[in-house]
């Protein structure tokens, strides 16, 4: 059964999972996850010597790599792709990007068995990355694209508005900027939670599973707004 190794560095948190998932035995899931502001490249490394340490693993052993792709913080996520694809390079083994926004999503379902989650992050400029999902049984479904947009243009999914959702992500610190219709159909707000590496690992093992891994060279991070930026720094 397939072993996968996930790095995460898309915020200012710091996370790095292994998961062997093993016939006739419960998944073996290991992780660490630390909030390091400006310390991500001096920790995330050794997080995977730890974690593969605790394991018994050693890296030939792995059969997949993953990676928060993001979006997220730019350093944070280049800082992340060049480990992840430096070791999926050397080690002659598939790459996968998964998204930050629906690591958040699965993270809350998984804790706290919310089911239609808004997650959003903030962006900086006046605006905020976010996304729209509906969670089952570890599940995790996308209601809207990935985008990013000012906090005043939040809307919810159209043919859902009556569901008891949940915003999750720093996002959610804008909540003064939020349409008053958006605020009155949010129970719960979660603006601390970060994504982490141990639920990017869950999704990866599915993706993974579905043949969707890829050579190293051909993954590449997900900033959205990489455009936006050029544009406003003309």
């Amino acid at each position: 059964m397939p072993i996968l190794l996930a790095l995460d560095a898309s915020s200012s948190a710091c996370s790095a999972a292994l998961l062997h998932r093993r016939e006739g035995a419960d998944d073996l899931l290991i992780s660490r996850f630390e909030l390091t502001p400006r310390a991500h490249t001096r920790r995330l490394l050794p997080m995977v010597d730890e974690v593969l340490a605790e394991a018994g693993v050693a890296p030939a052993d792995l059969d997949a790599l993953a990676y928060g792709r993001g979006p997220g913080s730019f350093t944070g996520l280049r800082i992340a792709a060049g480990a992840a694809q430096g070791l999926a390079f050397g080690l002659d083994r598939p790459l996968l990007g998964v998204s930050t926004l629906q690591a958040l999503a699965l993270g809350a379902h998984r804790r706290h068995h919310y089911r239609y989650l808004i997650t959003a992050l903030d962006a900086r400029m006046g605006e905020v990355y976010t996304a729209a999902w509906q969670c089952d049984r570890g599940r995790v479904e996308a209601l809207t694209e990935e985008t990013v947009m000012p906090p005043e243009r939040l809307r919810l999914p159209a043919g859902h508005a009556d569901h008891d959702w949940v915003g999750v992500g720093s996002g959610w610190s804008l909540w003064e900027a939020m349409p008053a219709e958006v605020q009155a159909g949010m129970g719960l707000c979660l603006p601390d939670q970060e994504a982490a590496a141990e639920d990017m690992v869950l999704l990866a093992a599915d993706a993974f599973a579905a043949g969707e891994g890829r050579p190293a060279a051909e993954v590449q991070p997900v900033y959205l707004r990489d455009r936006v930026a050029w544009r406003k720094s003309r």
